[in-house]
C-alpha cells in the first residue's frame, strides 16, 4: 500500500466531441486546454486550481507540479488514462516521457471494475451508497455542457460569461476528488494486484500509440457509401413515391397499403419479411434497399474518419477490464472486438481495397452486387501497420474448449488437442459413433462436423437447445427433438465438464451459506476457490472466485433465493440491479477469465521480447512490425511465445497460428 497518494481530477475544453473522437483525439485538438485541476494529497484538504483564470500548472513551483512528477507519489484518478494523457498534452511531454510517467499512475475506475462494480464515478458511488456529501454531484453534466464544449455558434464560454456557474463548476470538480477517495476507502480491503496495474499501464501505452489507418481507403469508402445511399434513396422514392423513404412511419404505412402486414422495420423484421415468397416485387425491392442502407458496420468508416489523428493513427480502441465479471478487454470507437467477418477471398482483398481507395463504387457493384456489403466486409482492412512494416497476427486455437477441458480434466478432449487438434471432428465422431477418419471433405460423414462444431461451441456452459440455436443449430435441419438429442449425446461424452458445472454451483452456494472458503477440485488440482469476503466499511460483502492465476472475480452483495438460485448485483442498462447466476454460468466466467489471463501472459511475454502489440481481439494479437524485420521469422517467434503455458496452467495444451500482411484481415 502506497502512503503517498495524490488524488486528482481535471476538467477540460475541446471543440471536438469526446464521445465521437475518443479521449486521445479530443486532447489533440488545437484549442484543447485544461480548465480545472482539483487535487488532494493523501487525506488532506481538496484544492482546486483554476487554470482558466491564469493559474498555469506548467509554471507552479514548490507544490502541485513537483507532486505531479515526484516518482515516489502515486497519481490516482478515475479513468486515469484521460488525466494522464491530457496532462501529458498540457505539459507537452514526448511519447517517451509520458510513457515513463505512467508508472506513477493508478486508476480508481480499474479498481471499481476489478471489484465487480460499475465503471462510472457516479454509478459506482450509487452502488456503494455514498452519502450526498461524498458523492459525485448531479449538476456536473449540465456544467460540462456549458464550459467544456462549444456553444451552438462554436464559441467557448469563459468563466467571465457566467461567474456563478463557474463557481459551481469549481466545486463540482473538487467534489469528484472527494468521491474518488471515498470509493478507494470503501474498497481498500480488495486492492488491485500489482500485476494487473502493469497490464493496465501496458494497455494505456498501446492505446496511446494507436493503430495505423489507411485514410485514402476510408475516404474512398465514405465516398462510395454516400453515392450508393443517394442512389438507393432515389430508387426507393421512385418505387414508393414517398418524400422520405428512410422514415420508418412513412415506409411502414406504404407497406401496409401494399397489403403486407408489418409491425416495425427493425433489422430482424426486414430479414423475416424478405423470407416470404409472396411479397409484392416493389415491396421486396424497397425492403432490400432498406437492408442495404441500414448496414451499420459501414458507419464504422465515419468513426474511423472522426477518431483518426493528424498522424494517421486512431487511439483508444481498447477498454481495459471492459467486460464485466471476467475482466476481458472490450472495444471502443470502431469496436475492433466486433468487426464484420471478411468473406471476400484473401487473394482478392488487395485489389478490392484499391477499388475502394479510388472511390469506385460502380466497380464494386459490378463485381460483388452490393457495395455496402463489400464495404462492411472490408472495414477491418482499413487498419494498417506503420509505413513499410507488416502486421504479424496470431491467435490461440479453440482456447475456451481447451481451457474447460483442462479445468474439468476431460482427458479425451485434452488428448485431441495434444494430437490432431480437430476437436469438431472428434466430438462428432464420439457423439454420433462414426469413425473419426471418415469425417473429412468428400465423405458423407463430413456433414457431422458442423454438428460437432455447434455442440462444442454451444454446450460447454450447461446450455441446451436454445444455446444450440444461438450458435447456428437452427441451420442444421433438425427440430428441437433432434437438437436435444445432440445435447444429450454431448453431455454423455463429457461427464467431467458436466460435473464441473455442479461442483461450481454447490461450492458457491455452500460458501454463501456458511461463509467458509470452498475449493473446487478440477483436472489438475484446485481449479478455483470461492470466498465470502467483507470489510468493516464496505456496505455489502463480495463472493469472490480466485482463479488459477491468483486473480479474483467479484460478485457483489451475493445471496440465495428460496429455491437455491445464486444472486448478486451488477451494472446493467438502467442501473445497479440484482442478477442471477448458476453453475454453468460460473464455469463460463471461470473459463473466459482464464482465457483472458492466458492472453495477458502472452502479451507480457511478447512485449518483453520487444514486439509492439498494436491491438488484440478476443484471443488474437496483432503486432505492428517495423520494416527492418523479417515478418515470417517474427511470425514463427510470436507463435512460439503464444504457445508458452503460464506457470499456473500446467498441462494446458496451448496452440496458436497466424499470418503476416500489409493490412488487417481475418485469416
Amino acid at each position: 500500500m502506497h502512503d503517498k497518494i495524490l488524488t486528482l481530477d481535471i476538467e477540460t475544453y475541446s471543440s471536438l466531441d469526446i464521445g465521437t473522437v475518443g479521449a486521445y483525439r479530443y486532447a489533440q485538438a488545437p484549442d484543447f486546454r485544461v480548465l480545472l485541476c482539483s487535487y488532494a494529497f493523501n487525506e488532506g484538504q481538496v484544492s482546486c486550481l483554476d487554470t482558466a483564470n491564469d493559474c498555469d500548472l506548467a509554471i507552479l513551483e514548490g507544490g502541485v507540479r513537483e507532486m505531479l512528477f515526484d516518482p515516489h507519489i502515486i497519481k490516482r484518478a478515475h479513468n486515469a488514462a484521460f488525466e494522464w494523457w491530457c496532462l501529458s498534452q498540457y505539459f507537452q511531454l514526448t511519447q517517451t516521457e509520458r510513457e515513463a510517467w505512467l508508472d506513477q499512475w493508478q486508476d480508481t475506475m480499474v479498481h471499481m471494475l476489478y471489484c465487480g462494480l460499475p465503471a462510472s464515478l457516479d454509478a459506482a458511488g450509487k452502488a456503494l451508497g455514498l452519502p450526498e456529501d461524498k458523492a459525485k454531484q448531479r449538476v456536473g453534466r449540465q456544467l460540462i455542457g456549458v464550459f467544456c464544449k462549444p456553444d451552438k455558434l462554436g464559441r467557448r464560454r469563459t468563466p467571465a460569461d457566467d461567474p456563478e456557474r463557474w463557481r459551481l463548476f469549481c466545486g463540482y470538480n473538487a467534489q469528484d476528488v472527494v468521491a474518488e477517495r471515498e470509493l478507494e476507502r470503501l474498497t481498500a480491503a480488495w486492492p488491485v494486484p500489482e500485476a494487473l496495474w502493469e497490464e493496465w499501464r501496458a494497455d494505456v501505452i498501446a492505446n496511446s500509440r494507436g493503430i495505423g489507418v489507411d485514410e485514402p481507403m476510408v475516404d474512398g469508402a465514405l465516398c462510395i457509401a454516400a453515392t450508393v445511399a443517394a442512389d438507393h434513396t432515389r430508387e426507393a422514392k421512385q418505387l414508393t413515391q414517398l418524400d422520405n423513404p428512410n422514415s420508418v412511419t412513412q415506409l411502414r404505412d406504404w407497406i401496409l397499403q401494399r397489403g403486407v402486414t408489418v409491425a416495425d422495420l427493425r433489422k430482424e423484421t426486414v430479414a423475416q419479411l424478405l423470407e416470404q415468397n409472396d411479397l409484392p416485387p416493389d415491396v421486396r425491392r424497397v425492403l432490400e434497399l432498406r437492408q442495404m442502407m441500414g448496414k451499420s458496420s459501414v458507419k464504422k468508416y465515419d468513426a474511423l474518419r472522426e477518431a483518426t489523428g493528424q498522424d494517421g493513427r486512431i487511439r483508444g480502441c481498447l477498454q481495459f477490464y471492459g467486460a464485466a465479471r471476467t475482466g476481458r478487454w472490450a472495444g471502443r470507437l470502431v469496436q475492433v472486438q466486433n468487426l464484420p467477418r471478411t468473406y471476400i477471398p484473401a487473394a482478392e482483398q488487395a485489389d478490392v481495397r484499391e477499388i475502394i481507395r479510388q472511390g469506385d463504387g460502380a466497380s464494386l457493384e459490378a463485381l460483388y452486387g452490393n457495395a455496402n456489403d463489400v464495404l462492411s466486409q472490408m472495414i477491418r482492412t482499413a487498419f494498417v501497420p506503420q509505413p513499410g512494416g507488416y502486421f504479424v497476427d496470431a491467435d490461440f486455437s479453440a482456447i475456451e474448449a481447451r481451457l474447460i477441458a483442462w479445468e474439468a480434466g476431460e482427458d479425451w478432449v485434452l488428448e485431441v488437442f495434444r494430437t490432431t487438434g480437430k476437436i469438431y471432428e472428434a466430438t462428432a465422431a464420439r457423439i454420433f459413433g462414426v469413425p473419426f477418419e471418415t469425417i473429412t471433405k468428400g465423405h458423407p460423414n463430413y456433414a457431422y462436423r458442423q454438428r460437432g462444431k455447434v455442440a462444442t461451441l454451444a454446450l460447454g456452459y450447461q446450455g441446451g437447445v436454445g444455446a444450440m440455436k444461438r450458435m447456428g443449430g437452427d441451420k442444421l435441419g433438425l427440430d428441437d427433438a433432434g437438437l436435444q438429442d445432440i445435447v444429450n449425446r454431448w453431455r454423455g461424452q463429457n461427464p467431467r465438464i458436466c460435473r464441473l458445472w455442479h461442483k461450481m454451483q454447490d461450492a458457491a452456494v455452500r460458501c454463501i451459506e456458511t461463509g467458509s472458503p470452498q475449493r473446487v477440485p478440477g483436472g489438475t488440482g484446485v481449479v478455483c476457490t470461492f470466498r465470502l469476503e467483507a470489510s468493516s466499511v464496505a456496505p455489502f460483502p463480495f463472493l469472490t472466485m480466485q482463479l488459477p492465476s491468483g486473480r479474483k472475480l467479484f460478485y457483489a452483495h451475493p445471496g440465495l433465493t428460496e429455491d437455491g438460485r445464486i444472486t448478486y448485483w451488477e451494472q446493467e442498462i438502467g442501473g445497479w440491479k440484482p442478477a442471477e447466476t448458476y453453475g454453468g454460468k460460473l464455469t463460463e466466467n471461470l473459463t473466459q477469465a482464464c482465457g483472458r489471463d492466458v492472453l495477458a501472459f502472452a502479451l507480457r511475454n511478447l512485449r518483453a521480447a520487444g514486439y509492439s502489440v498494436a491491438f488484440h481481439v478476443h484471443d488474437e494479437v496483432v503486432i505492428d512490425l517495423p520494416p527492418c524485420e523479417d515478418p515470417q521469422k517474427a511470425l514463427a517467434d510470436v507463435i512460439e511465445i503464444m504457445r508458452r503455458v503460464p506457470p499456473w496452467a500446467e498441462g494446458l495444451p496451448l496452440n496458436a497460428d497466424g499470418w503476416t500482411g500489409k493490412f488487417f484481415t481475418k485469416d
